[in-house]
């Protein structure tokens, strides 16, 4: 393709945007002196762009060669001579593209520029010092540099043709937004992540009447809300996030109608929001959480037919959750966790179909679960820290995407329904902390994408499922992120320019932060917080507190990816498996509190990642594990409460035999016994003594005292009754299967 465009001397337009051409551009570019249109952004061209390349394209009126994979260093100064050129674009993804404005010093262009973009090109220091000679900007993108210095209101009052974006975000910005003439064209101010501070001055919705997008978050402005922003009637997008605002939101802004997205989210802002004099009529977005807001979910969120993310959590809300919340059936996401709410969660949730993340963790709802099947596109669910009693229902959930489920520290209790199985894409399943019994179902092995099952503090007996070692626990797949931050919302810029015959539309994307997932889990004997994109590479199985039995599975070796497993405070039995050695990502393994015996696998010193190991309260016996690797890090610790464990860290020697001068002689095989071997007639005869006499006590206590003896007799009975209709029920439901 090079050959053939090298060839086209007279070319005026050449546009190969949006493509996934590759290697360094050709530097025949530079013989198209007639080039007036050049655009090869969003493609994947790599290489430096060499100052000599561009020199004689003096016809130039647009050039873009935005998100490529271009590195070095530029001189802007290349364009100083192009009197013709109105638009460039330079924008880059990567960290490795810089773009030198200041060399060499003084220098002074003949263009004037109506675009430019220098967005994540390593500027620092000042603004360029060429920006003070140009009078005709409508949109400047610096962001994501490191700009320093005050907010430049010069910029804005530079301008022959009045700015009408001004694009700053992620800068190192200071001070204060001083007052302002009023400006009447600018549409998009972007201020976002810098370092602002001081209050909004009052006027501020007089300055900059006509403005749609004002994102001035990520900054440490404090002090009331001027009143004044709401005569921005204009107003699209509104964004105060992580601030330090305080006050009430001015109850004109609550009524503002063209309102699209606000957020004030990690403010302390504080009173009722959902007051009568909430209007926003064609609202999609509204984020109020981390705040210090009251009240109640009052029916005046009707007013707005079109939401679509309801975010309130981490506030003082209370009252009940109204069942008209299944009116809004165009909500993606709803957030009411870490408040006062109480009440049950009413049945009519279940119409929003559309529903993609709900949370409703952290309050004092209570009550049965109600069926929430009708989610099919549900993607995470958390009822964590509630007071919900009762049975999982059978058919609680029926939602092929959903990815985590959260019903933690709750009062549910009876047996896992077969209907989790069905969630084919499980990636967190957290039920800690409730009474849940009966056996760890088979069924769980179906939830094979699985990184992260916490069924700890429960009531479960029985067996480990050997199938759990067939499980991924954080196999996945690189390119995999089912937990990423964000999405991009785009919007335009409302002005278009027309270079060489082209009309470019000028456009930009806000983003929407998703809410992320946030999950707790305990690792490395602590309760760690793990949040957004770190999810899809933790994971980890906690199985602890419970009345689990039998040994441990073989087959739970076979998950080499896995991060952490606890099988703590349990009654597991038998001998480490060997197979553990193969655990080759583990960072945390605790197997204590049990009754395991046997020696500690020596192989496990070849787990280079394990950071915190504890096998103490068990009757394992033998060597300890060779103190080299991460196995020298742990101390006595990681074994207490072993007795027949030995080594030079618990100051108890091995093989170690005493012979006194008054003893007979041993034979062989005595002299080779360990100081740990048991005499086991003598265990055994004692054993059955002691358990005939704690027998024969009993019966004495019930013959001497009639009452007890009548307490043992109804107990009998009882134990009698409920194992006949547990038989019963088991046959009923075993021949309802067989003829279904």
């Amino acid at each position: 393709m090079t050959n053939c465009l090298c060839q086209l001397n007279k070319l005026q337009e050449l546009d190969l945007s949006f493509n996934i051409f590759e290697g360094i551009l050709p530097s025949c570019l530079n013989n198209f002196t007639s080039l007036r249109f050049l655009d090869l952004s969003h493609n994947l061209f790599s290489g430096n762009v060499s100052s000599p390349l561009l020199p004689n394209l003096k016809s130039l009126e647009y050039i873009d060669l935005g998100y490529n994979h271009l590195e070095g260093s530029f001189s802007f100064s290349s364009f100083a001579n192009h009197s013709k050129l109105q638009a460039v674009k330079l924008g880059s993804e990567t960290n490795n593209f810089e773009v030198e404005t200041e060399y060499p010093v003084g220098w002074v262009p003949l263009f004037q520029l109506n675009a430019l973009e220098l967005s994540n090109c390593k500027l620092t220091g000042d603004l360029p010092g060429f920006l003070r000679y140009q009078f005709r900007l409508r949109m400047l993108d610096l962001s994501h540099n490191n700009l320093t210095g005050s907010f430049p209101n010069w910029l804005l009052e530079n301008n022959t043709i009045p700015l009408e974006s001004l694009l700053l975000t992620n800068n190192s910005l200071k001070g204060q937004l001083l007052p302002l003439k009023p400006n009447i064209r600018i549409r998009t101010l972007d201020a976002s992540h810098n370092q602002l501070d001081g209050e909004l001055q009052e006027s501020v919705g007089h300055m900059i009447p006509n403005i749609r997008v004002l994102n001035l978050s990520k900054n440490s402005f404090e002090g009331i809300l001027p009143s004044s922003i709401a005569e921005m009637s204009f107003l699209w997008l509104l964004d105060l996030s992580n601030n330090n605002f305080s006050g009430e939101v001015p109850k004109q802004l609550l009524a503002t109608t063209d309102l699209r997205i606000l957020r004030v989210s990690n403010n302390k802002f504080h009173g009722e929001i959902f007051s009568s004099d909430f209007n926003l009529t064609n609202l999609e977005y509204l984020y109020l959480d981390n705040n210090q807001f009251t009240g109640t979910l009052s029916n005046v969120i009707l007013r707005i037919p079109v939401l679509r993310v309801l975010d309130v959590s981490n506030n003082h809300m209370s009252g009940e959750i109204p069942s008209f919340i299944g009116n809004m059936t165009s909500l993606l996401e709803l957030m009411l966790g870490s408040n006062s709410f109480n009440g049950k969660l009413p049945p009519e949730i279940s119409r929003l179909q559309t529903l993609e993340f709900l949370d409703v963790s952290q309050n004092a709802l209570s009550g049965p679960l109600p069926s929430l099947e009708n989610f099919g596109g549900l993607m995470h669910l958390n009822l964590g820290r509630n007071i919900f009693t009762g049975l999982i229902p059978r058919d609680f959930l029926n939602s092929s995407e959903l990815l985590s489920l959260d019903m933690r520290d709750n009062k549910l209790f009876g047996n896992v329904p077969n209907s989790i199985s069905r969630l084919s894409e499980l990636r967190i399943l957290l039920l800690r902390g409730n009474f849940l019994s009966g056996f760890i179902p088979n069924h769980l092995c179906h939830l094979t994408q699985i990184s992260l099952m916490d069924l700890s503090n429960n009531s479960f007996s029985g067996p480990i499922p050997k199938c759990f070692g067939f499980i991924q626990f954080g196999e996945i797949k690189k390119d995999q992120n089912m937990f990423g931050p964000s999405i991009y919302l785009w919007y335009n810029l409302n002005f278009h320019d027309t270079y060489a015959g082209h009309m470019v539309k000028y456009r930009r994307y806000v983003t929407m932060v998703l809410e992320e997932t946030e999950v707790e889990f305990v690792t490395k004997n602590r309760l760690d917080s793990y949040r957004g994109e770190i999810l899809n590479f933790m994971s980890g199985l906690d199985l602890s507190c419970n009345n689990l039995t039998g040994e441990i599975p073989y087959e739970l070796g076979m998950l080499s990816w896995i991060h952490a497993m606890n099988l703590s405070h349990n009654q597991l039995k038998g001998s480490i498996p060997k197979s553990f050695s193969n655990l080759s990502q583990i960072e945390s393994l605790d197997l204590s509190y049990n009754t395991l015996n046997g020696e500690i696998p020596p192989g496990l010193v070849e787990l280079n990642f394990l950071a915190v190991f504890s096998v103490t309260h068990n009757n394992l016996s033998g060597r300890v594990p060779d103190m080299k690797a991460q196995f020298g890090t742990f101390d006595e610790s990681s074994y207490e409460d072993n007795p027949f464990l030995c080594g030079p860290l618990l100051k108890r020697k091995c093989n170690t035999s005493i012979e006194p001068s008054y003893s007979p002689p041993k034979s062989s095989r005595e002299s080779e016994a360990k100081w740990y071997d048991i005499d086991h007639v003598v265990f055994f005869a004692s054993f059955i003594t002691s358990y005939i006499m704690i027998l024969l006590g009993f019966a004495t206590i019930l013959y001497i005292n009639p009452y007890w003896r009548q307490r043992w007799l109804y107990f009998i009975g009882e134990c009698i009754y409920s194992c006949y209709y547990f038989a019963l029920d088991a046959r009923s439901k075993l021949v309802a299967y067989l003829y279904n």
